[in-house]
């Protein structure tokens, strides 16, 4: 159960400033610390930062003065800007001269600057805070992965069959493939026969090339 804090505010009625040039101010502020908002108000360049900055420290004040009349436990330094508003004010009607006699109309605008300032929350209450709604996201996560789940089952299913004719495709290969293996067996006698036959051949040839030979020679003999 989040616990109620206390806000300390302070309001600064009919500025002479439209909302949407002081709301280019408050956005600058809105959320920090007390401290780097006042720093940030001083040293911003616009003509109603002066304003805002007068503003923050008489919220300040109201903090720590309302803090010490009703007893409240007030850290000064853990204060932050929690409501920065610039509220739509009266507006004034005026003319402007224009060429031929006529007259243009145009309003001027006034605002109404509200601040508020309270104390930031321990750090125990934010961390249970972010790690409440953690619990839905898994529960969600785990819907989402049971499709999935579905589907790599199914595809398991689908490949058994492919495997098993893969298996039975492989059995009936194995009998062709000792079948050559036993053909390659039968063939290598009868290669190295062949091999053995064509060395002897080889052989023989030079002895009857030299015989040729031999009788070539006595053929020229007897001639001369």
């Amino acid at each position: 159960m989040a616990v109620e804090t206390k806000e300390f505010r302070a309001e600064a009625r009919f500025q002479r400033v439209s909302p949407q040039k002081a709301r280019l101010v408050l956005d600058l502020i809105k959320g920090r610390g007390v401290q780097e908002a006042l720093e940030t108000a001083a040293f911003t360049k616009k003509r109603i930062a002066p304003v805002i900055y007068k503003l923050l420290t008489s919220a300040v004040d109201n903090a720590k003065y309302v803090s010490g009349e009703q007893g409240l436990d007030l850290d000064v330094d853990n204060l932050y800007v929690k409501l920065a508003l610039a509220n739509d004010g009266p507006r004034m009607k005026r003319i402007r001269p224009a060429p031929m006699g006529r007259a243009y109309r145009y309003q001027r605008r006034l605002t109404h600057i509200v601040l508020s300032v309270a104390e930031r929350e321990a750090a125990e209450g934010l961390a249970t805070k972010i790690e409440e709604p953690k619990a839905a996201p898994q529960a969600t996560k785990t819907k989402i992965e049971e499709p999935k789940a579905a589907a790599k089952a199914s595809k398991t299913k689908i490949e058994e069959p492919k495997a098993a004719a893969k298996a039975s495709k492989t059995k009936n290969e194995e009998p062709k493939a000792a079948a050559k293996a036993s053909k390659t067996k039968n063939e290598e006698p009868k290669a190295a026969a062949k091999k053995a036959t064509k060395a002897k051949v080889e052989e023989s040839k030079p002895g009857a090339k030299k015989a040729a030979g031999a009788t070539t020679g006595k053929k020229a003999s007897k001639k001369a």
